[in-house]
C-alpha cells in the first residue's frame, strides 16, 4: 500500500538573483590598481582603462593596437592567449569588439584589450607581433567579417569558401545552411620555405595531399605538403571539417543546456571541459560548488587527464608501428571510463557537472574503485616506458623530429604539454589554482628540445604527477555534504520536494522556464585541459541565454605552428610529430 511522505515547507531564504545589476568580480580594487600600473608603463594615449573587470582591461584605438601589443610583449606578456570578436549590432560608435587576451608567464597575470570597430572599418594585423594571431584573425574575419589590414592570407578558416555571411553575427540565422561543392574546397598550394627555393635538386617537386580523412591524421585535418624527394619544403593546412558551431549554439540555449556541448570539444577529457565552463558561470554568479563536488571534480579531471595522455601516446605509437603499446594502454583507459560511468551512467561524454556542483553524488564505492585504478596504473606507464625509451627505432623516430623553439612556442600561444616540452613550466593548476590544487603536493614536469621526444617525456611524467594528486585526494576522502549548491535560482530542488511543496514546485518551474540568469557583465575562467589552457569567456546580458560564449581551445594555436614544425622533415616525421601534438578535431574546430 502506498504511503504519502509529508515535508514541511522550507522556503529558500538566501539571496535572490540580481542579474540586472552589473557583475562585480572579486578583488576588483586590486585588479584596477594593477591596470593603472600597466597603463602607466605602456604610456600610450590610445589606451583607456576599463574598470570593474576580472582582469586588467583596456580599450585601445584600432590604429594603435600593434604598438600596444608590441609594448605588452616587450614588458613580459609573451603568450597571445586569444583573439576573438563580440557583436553589438545596436551599439553606436562601432558594432564589433575585437578582444585580445595576453598572458605573462613571468608575472603570472593576464591582460585584456578591446578594439571597437565599425562594419566598414578594418584593424591593422598583429601577425608581426605574435605568430599565433594569424589564425585568430582569420577566425574573427570568418565569423564576424572584421578585416585585418596587412594580414598575409586573410581567408575563411572554419567555414568553406562558398559559405555566405558571417555566422557569429547576431543577425545571422542559426538555421541557415550553405551547400559545399567542389568549388568551395580551398585550393591549397604550400608556399615553399625560402631556404629551399634556390637549392639544386635531382628530384621533381611533388605536392601531396593528406586528409581530411586519412588513418594517420587521427581527425578531420587536411595537410598539403610540397616534397623535394623525401623532404618537406613547404606545407599548408586546412581545418573546419568538424566545425560544430559551439559558440553559436551556446547563444540559443540556456546556461545549463550548454554543458553537453562542452563535452564535445576535447572529447578525450570531457569532464575537464565541463568543469571549466561551469566554473566560469559560477564565477559570474559569485557562488562556489560544495567541497564534496569540488573533490569529485578534481579527481575525475585527473583521471581523464591520464586517459587523454593515454590516447595521445598510444595512438602516436601506432602511427610509428608500435601496436602493442596501443592495446596495452587502452585497458586502463577502459577502466577510467568505467569509473566515470559508475558516477553518471555515461562514459566518453558524461555531462556530469552542473553549474553549482554535480548532477548526482558519486557512488559509495567511488574511492575504493579510484584506489584500485591508482594502484594499477603505474605498472602500465612503467611498462610502456620500458618498451619504448630504449628502443633504437623509437628514438630515431622521435628525437629531433618536428621541433619548435621556446620563442616560437610562446609566439604561437602554446600552452600545456607542448609548451612545457620547450622548458616553460606553465601549468594553470599551479599558476592560477582552482578546486584546491594549491593544497596538493605535485610537480610540473618540463623538458627541453621542444621535439616529439620531449613531448613524450612530459606526458609520461604528467600521468605520474596526476597519480600523486589522486592518491592524496583518496587519502583525504570525500568531504561530507551535498554535491550541489542550495540555491533554487541555480540548482533544481530535490524531486521529492518538488512533488510535495508548492515553493519547490515554483522554483523548479522558474528555473526550467527562465533558466540561470547571471548578472550583466563578462568573465573569463581557465583550467588546465589535456592540451593546455582551456578558457571560457562569457558575456551575460542578464537573460537565460549567454549573449556570447567564447572557448579558448588550446590545440588551435598548436596546430597553427604545425606547417613550420614539419618543414625540412619527412612524411614519416610529420606523422610522428602530429600525433605528439594531440590535436583533437572537436576542440580545434570548436
Amino acid at each position: 500500500m502506498s504511503t504519502l511522505t509529508k515535508f514541511s515547507a522550507i522556503p529558500y531564504t538566501g539571496p535572490a538573483p540580481t542579474n540586472r545589476e552589473p557583475y562585480v568580480p572579486a578583488n576588483v580594487a586590486q585588479t584596477d590598481a594593477r591596470g593603472e600600473e600597466i597603463a602607466a608603463k605602456i604610456s600610450n594615449n590610445a589606451l583607456q582603462q576599463e574598470r570593474g573587470q576580472d582582469m586588467p582591461s583596456f580599450s585601445v584605438d584600432r590604429n594603435a593596437i600593434v604598438d600596444v601589443l608590441t609594448s605588452l610583449r616587450n614588458s613580459g606578456f609573451t603568450i597571445p592567449l586569444d583573439l576573438f570578436g563580440v557583436d553589438y549590432p545596436r551599439r553606436s560608435g562601432g558594432r564589433f569588439d575585437v578582444v585580445y587576451q595576453l598572458y605573462s608567464p613571468q608575472a603570472n597575470e593576464r591582460v585584456r584589450l578591446k578594439v571597437r570597430v565599425a562594419e566598414d572599418e578594418s584593424i591593422p594585423s598583429s601577425v608581426g607581433v605574435f605568430k599565433g594571431y594569424d589564425w585568430y584573425e582569420r577566425e574573427t574575419f570568418d565569423m564576424f567579417g572584421v578585416k585585418f589590414e596587412g594580414h598575409p592570407n586573410l581567408r575563411r578558416i572554419l567555414c568553406h569558401e562558398m559559405f555566405q555571411g558571417h555566422a557569429l553575427r547576431k543577425d545571422y540565422d542559426p538555421a541557415q545552411r550553405w551547400l559545399l561543392t567542389e568549388q568551395g574546397v580551398a585550393k591549397l598550394l604550400p608556399k615553399i620555405d625560402p631556404k629551399f627555393e634556390n637549392v639544386d635538386t635531382d628530384f621533381e617537386r611533388v605536392t601531396l595531399n593528406l586528409g581530411p580523412s586519412h588513418p594517420a591524421t587521427h581527425g578531420t585535418l587536411r595537410i598539403v605538403v610540397t616534397l623535394d624527394g623525401e623532404t618537406i619544403i613547404g606545407a599548408d593546412t586546412e581545418i573546419g571539417y568538424l566545425h560544430r558551431c559551439f559558440e553559436k549554439m551556446a547563444e540559443t540555449h540556456t546556461y545549463q543546456q550548454v554543458i553537453p556541448f562542452t563535452d564535445r570539444l576535447n572529447y578525450c577529457s570531457a569532464i575537464i571541459n565541463n568543469v571549466g565552463y561551469c566554473m566560469t558561470i559560477e564565477k559570474m554568479l559569485g557562488i562556489e560548488a560544495p567541497a564534496r563536488a569540488q573533490h569529485i571534480r578534481l579527481m575525475l579531471s585527473e583521471f581523464m587527464r591520464i586517459s587523454d595522455h593515454i590516447i595521445c601516446i598510444g595512438t602516436n605509437l601506432v602511427d610509428m608501428g608500435a601496436l602493442t603499446n596501443f592495446w596495452y594502454l587502452f585497458q586502463p583507459r577502459e577502466e577510467i571510463l568505467g569509473l566515470v560511468e559508475s558516477c553518471c551512467g555515461a562514459r566518453l561524454l558524461p555531462t556530469y557537472t552542473r553549474v553549482g556542483g554535480m548532477a548526482v553524488d558519486a557512488p559509495a564505492d567511488f574511492l575504493a574503485n579510484s584506489q584500485r585504478l591508482v594502484n594499477m596504473l603505474p605498472k602500465f606507464i612503467d611498462d610502456v616506458e620500458k618498451l619504448i625509451m630504449k628502443n633504437r627505432i623509437f628514438l630515431d623516430r622521435v628525437i629531433g623530429v618536428c621541433p619548435i623553439s621556446q620563442e616560437d612556442a610562446l609566439s604561437y600561444g602554446f600552452t600545456g604539454p607542448c609548451l612545457r616540452a620547450t622548458g616553460v613550466p606553465y601549468d594553470v593548476r599551479k599558476a592560477s589554482p582552482y578546486l584546491g590544487y594549491e593544497t596538493y603536493d605535485w610537480d610540473v614536469p618540463i623538458a627541453d628540445g621542444g621535439d616529439t621526444y620531449a613531448r613524450f617525456l612530459v606526458r609520461l611524467e604528467e600521468m605520474r604527477q596526476s597519480l600523486r594528486i589522486l592518491q592524496q585526494a583518496i587519502d583525504r576522502g570525500l568531504p561530507p555534504g551535498p554535491v550541489i549548491v542550495d540555491n533554487p535560482y541555480v540548482a533544481l530542488p530535490p524531486k521529492e520536494r518538488v512533488y510535495n511543496e508548492m515553493e519547490s514546485l515554483i522554483y523548479h518551474f522558474k528555473l526550467i522556464m527562465h533558466g540561470i540568469q547571471p548578472p550583466v557583465g563578462e568573465a573569463y575562467f581557465q583550467v588546465e585541459g589535456g592540451n593546455g589552457e582551456l578558457g571560457f569567456y562569457v558575456v551575460s546580458d542578464g537573460t537565460k541565454n549567454p549573449y556570447r560564449v567564447r572557448v579558448r581551445p588550446p590545440c588551435f594555436p598548436i596546430f597553427e605552428a604545425y606547417p613550420q614544425m614539419i618543414t625540412g622533415q619527412t612524411i614519416p616525421d610529420a606523422i610522428a610529430g602530429l600525433g605528439s601534438l594531440n590535436i583533437i578535431a572537436g576542440e580545434l574546430d570548436h
